[in-house]
């Protein structure tokens, strides 16, 4: 067993924690099928968005972890459900009114409203195909739509007539007296109009695989079940398309959690062992309320890429998922840096302490090297005191600092240099408030200008570091950190922020002395 197989099989990362869970599934004899089955699910009413993203992300950490301590053949499935009828008509996009006419037939019998795709449906499933392949996904799509027209789901279905009873029994214990009264397992979809219907069943007939009801207007109704003109409700769905499919693990958010008995009693009534699951916490926004895709709460994936890349977004996602999160717009520069160290980290360590670094399942054990010579939080205070428009302003700050840095041998930081402007130009900027040192702040303040007047030592930020410490201690701050306080909301406009002596050490000693100045006559507070 290699190194990292052996260290797999004890880490404590919850990718590993999760594979391992999958691979007890097969300790006593490999799948029939001949591979691990990995799904996630999309429902295709909206757009992807940033949840999307992190469910599949965090499937395939699972999945790659699997591939190291097993050699199982793996398959990862992102299954859409658009035979789902169309309850709404999205506020986001055109035609509403040709959309109306359309409410409750599956989405895949909608016009697409953009007049691209021969439906909504399939608008929305390109969409997917396509955001799931800007980030290099490995997966095989499939369609709802595909799978009950083709007969691909007839076996399942039938089976399911054979056992209405016993999956209606399941169903019944979790709803409401009222909606027990008119609840079916099965929703036709109506022969002529082509919508989904919500009525009871008069009858289900196992021997024949036919269901009967009638519809609105009271013509009553005999279709099969099979060949995609019945579908079934989203709860049994979930676990008929377990059955069917034979699916290993499918991950879904806490909001699915109280469902989950009522999935795994119908994946094994219909003949299959149910998968491993895991539940992971929602996302909260700057209020600490849930994000919603109908409120526009939080942040979007696209608003995350205009100021970070993507593998800091992949690191943020890699955190305790099982905890509630912030996502707002002030954790990116934390998740940057973050990253960065983590990647400054991973080749000194030892393979346990490799397996359990986040980096690691970013980057499915190809871990880069980081170029960042100048972390996220030191840019945005350089923009912020540099006015910079652009990251050129930043680029002659920083090769001073770093001589041997340039855009093209340190593309990271070129990248995040440019980020680091336009985040500062976007939050921090309009947040910015200056205030005037008091007399004990003035005096400390003038001190450090002299001692920079009179520093020889180049730009060493450690050094330089402890001369804005000795200051402080010479004034007699108590705790020290009143001290920077003051520095940074003098001459910052903001109650936090880097090692000052690394500050002086990019930004310049000579630019320094300037920004104190200007800070002691009051410039930066009047301005």
């Amino acid at each position: 067993m290699s190194e990292m197989r052996e260290a797999a099989m004890t880490s404590k990362a919850w990718p590993f924690e999760e594979a391992r869970r999958v691979l007890k599934r097969y300790e006593k004899a490999p799948p029939e099928k001949g591979y691990v089955l990995f799904e996630t699910g999309y429902g295709p009413s909206g757009l992807p968005h940033i949840g999307t993203f992190g469910e599949v992300l965090r499937t395939t950490m699972i999945r790659r972890a699997f591939e190291v301590i097993s050699d199982i053949p793996t398959r990862l499935i992102c299954f859409s459900d658009d035979m789902d009828g169309m309850r709404k008509v999205p506020g986001n996009v055109p035609n509403q009114e040709m959309l109306r006419e359309h409410l409750q037939k599956p989405l895949t019998s909608v016009p697409d409203p953009f007049e691209e795709f021969e439906s909504f449906g399939h608008h929305n499933n390109a969409m997917l195909r396509r955001f799931l392949d800007t980030f290099g996904f490995d997966y095989e799509f499939y369609s709802a739509t595909e799978y009950y027209k083709s007969g691909q789901f007839d076996e399942v279905l039938l089976r399911a007539a054979e056992r209405y009873d016993d999956i209606m029994k399941v169903m019944l214990k979790s709803l409401r007296e009222e909606r027990q009264q008119s609840y079916s397992i099965f929703l036709p979809i109506h022969p002529e109009t082509g919508r989904v219907l919500y009525v009871p069943l008069k009858n289900v007939d196992a021997k024949e695989g036919t269901i009967t009801f009638d519809d609105e207007s009271g013509r009553e109704w005999t279709l099969p079940v099979t060949g995609g003109q019945v579908k079934l409700q989203w709860k049994p769905d979930f676990g008929a398309r377990w059955a069917a499919l034979g699916v290993d693990f499918e991950m879904y958010g806490k909001d699915h959690s109280t469902n989950t008995p009522i999935y795994d009693s119908i994946c094994e009534i219909l003949g299959q062992k149910a998968p491993e699951h895991f539940t992971y916490e929602l996302f909260l926004d700057d209020k600490g309320q849930k994000i919603s895709k109908s409120s526009g709460n939080g942040i979007s994936i696209d608003e995350w890429l205009t100021y970070a890349s993507t593998e800091s977004l992949s690191y943020f996602m890699y955190l305790k998922p099982k905890t509630a999160k912030r996502l707002f717009f002030d954790v990116i520069p934390k998740a940057v840096d973050e990253y960065h160290q983590q990647l400054r980290a991973y080749p000194d360590q030892d393979a346990k302490a490799q397996l359990n670094n986040p980096v690691y399942h970013i980057h499915n054990g190809d871990v880069p090297a980081s170029d960042m010579v100048v972390n996220f939080a030191m840019l945005l205070n350089l923009a912020s005191v540099a006015g910079a428009e652009d990251k050129e302003a930043l680029w002659g700050f920083i090769r001073r600092y770093a001589p041997d840095a340039s855009p093209e041998h340190n593309p990271q930081l070129d990248e995040a240099a440019g980020f680091a402007v336009r985040y500062y130009n976007d939050f921090v900027k309009p947040e910015k408030v200056f205030r005037a040192p008091d007399e004990k702040e003035r005096a400390a303040l003038e001190d450090l200008a002299a001692r920079l007047r009179a520093w020889d030592g180049g730009l060493d930020a450690e050094e330089l570091q402890s001369v804005v410490f000795a200051v402080g201690k010479d004034h007699g701050f108590e705790p020290l950190r009143d001290w920077f306080k003051a520095i940074y909301e003098v001459l910052m406009g903001a109650s936090q922020g880097p090692r000052f002596g690394g500050f002086i050490a990019l930004y310049g000693v000579e630019e320094t002395i300037a920004l104190i100045e200007k800070g002691l006559a009051g410039e930066l507070a009047a301005a």
